[in-house]
């Protein structure tokens, strides 16, 4: 286990802006110190913005770039890794079609779009969404740009984990703390004889954790001004075997993710983690990164898992589709539609999602993929079966959906 980030949140709107940034950077590099040295180890430290449109929007687009360039040079130089600048709204559509500009121009930068809340799916913002996707897929080769955009349904703020991650406007500065816990799901079903045993053992070491970091958090940061969020336990894996959670559901009893029994197994674990005793921040559900996580990748290369698999899966956990890898000549419609699901999965059953989705220029479905990079483990393209929405689905009129919680 340790921490993906250390996740500080400001409004850039704010009239000590400059005063919130310095500080905020301060006590990020005290608690990367502290928790590093008597907890965890610590991946990295992250800055997450109130969304842009409320203080990019309007302007020249050349001087929102420059900005951008200069904002990520800043973040940068007060010691942060990445830095997210937040959602695109439904109430600012020309705030979507800036988002693959400012991507183009930055290297560390991350962006979000909208496309549902808490009881209304956003058409216009889903279609708005899918022409990012798309038009991110011909800024590299590789689509790697997409690694930095996702759209969200229902999602608050405050979510420690990018790019996701954005602050309320109009709220003081805040920190809250990505984990990378997969590892100690699969250790926990291992080492037990039965399921409510490994549960105990899950529970036992995640809130023993928390309550340590706690402690540093609290003596960190009182009278700081900054408010301490919480934690997001979502088991974020590492792309090798000891710490994959696609490995620790198959370790439940199946012979492979994506077949039937897989649904039950995510449940058990999804519902382990929403019976945690922590001060909760963002998801704290299952991740299922295709390509962050080893076993995922190779179910998928397999053609064991498919999107309709994680899709079905998150109807009884989070976070959505993550670094999915798709043909690069997957359309705006088809990625449309299956956004439209995502939202529709969301608002329906009153939890946040989000998708994350990676076409790859020249790559077909099937083949396998090559990127260099150390957070990933290659797989192969996945079939999409998207389709483009016609007639009613695709009018840009909002459509309201009442949340159905289970009965008491």
């Amino acid at each position: 286990m340790r921490i993906r980030s250390i996740t500080s949140f400001y409004d850039p709107q704010h009239e000590n802006v400059s005063g919130d940034l310095s500080r905020l950077s301060k006590y990020s590099q005290i608690l990367f110190q502290m928790i590093n040295t008597s907890v965890l180890p610590v991946q990295s430290t992250r800055l997450a913005a109130a969304p842009f449109p409320f203080y990019f929007c309007g302007k020249d687009k050349d001087q929102t770039l420059r900005e951008v360039v200069q904002l990520e040079k800043t973040v940068e130089e007060l010691g942060w890794s990445y830095l997210s600048l937040g959602p695109a709204l439904p109430e600012h559509p020309d705030s979507y079609g800036l988002i693959p500009a400012m991507l183009a121009e930055t290297h560390n930068v991350f962006f979000s779009g909208i496309i549902a809340d808490s009881k209304v799916i956003y058409p216009r913002a889903v279609n708005l969404c899918a022409e990012v996707i798309h038009r991110n897929t011909s800024l590299t080769l590789d689509g790697f740009t997409n690694l930095r955009f996702a759209a969200l349904a229902n999602v608050p703020p405050w979510t420690p984990f990018l790019p996701a991650a954005y602050h309320q406007s109009n709220q003081p500065p805040a920190i809250s703390l990505a984990v990378e816990c997969a590892d100690v799901v699969l250790e926990a079903f291992k080492q037990s004889a039965t399921i409510e045993e490994a549960r105990i053992k899950l529970l036992a070491a995640l809130e023993d954790t928390a309550v340590k970091i706690s402690i540093v958090m609290n003596e960190a940061l009182q009278g700081s001004g900054i408010v301490f969020k919480g934690f997001d336990f979502s088991p974020a894996p590492f792309p090798e075997d000891w710490c994959s959670l696609g490995g620790a559901i198959e370790q439940l009893g199946l012979d492979h993710i994506g077949g039937s029994g897989s649904l039950a197994a995510v449940a058990v674990i999804a519902d382990t983690l929403d019976k945690g005793k922590w001060r909760h921040a963002g998801f704290n559900g299952m991740m299922l990164p295709v390509l962050e996580d080893s076993v995922l990748a190779k179910r998928a290369a397999e053609g064991r898992l498919t999107v309709k698999d994680l899709l079905l899966y998150s109807a009884v956990c989070g976070t959505g589709l993550d670094t999915v890898p798709l043909a690069g000549e997957t359309t705006i419609g088809e990625i449309a539609s299956v956004l439209m699901d995502v939202a529709a999965l969301s608002v329906r059953l009153g939890k946040p999602l989000t998708a994350r989705l990676m076409p790859i220029s020249g790559k077909k479905a099937g083949d396998k993929t090559s990127f260099n990079f150390g957070f990933f483990a290659n797989s192969h393209v996945m079939p999409l079966d998207g389709q483009s929405l016609s007639s009613l689905l695709s009018d840009d009129a909002s459509i309201s959906l009442t949340p159905r919680h289970p009965l008491l």
